[in-house]
């Protein structure tokens, strides 16, 4: 299920990586999605 949800994740959501986001200015948004694809591909990994 959650290899799944990556790879939805991977499409529909932005990548802030290849923004070059400096996570000390990350609004509460922007680390809210972080920590979701954090939190989906860890459990997709293992």
């Amino acid at each position: 299920m959650f290899k799944l949800l990556a790879q939805i994740n991977k499409f529909l959501l932005p990548s802030f990586t290849k923004q070059r986001l400096d996570l000390a200015k990350a609004t509460k948004w922007q680390m809210a999605v972080i920590g979701y694809r954090y939190f989906v591909t860890t459990r997709a990994l293992s």
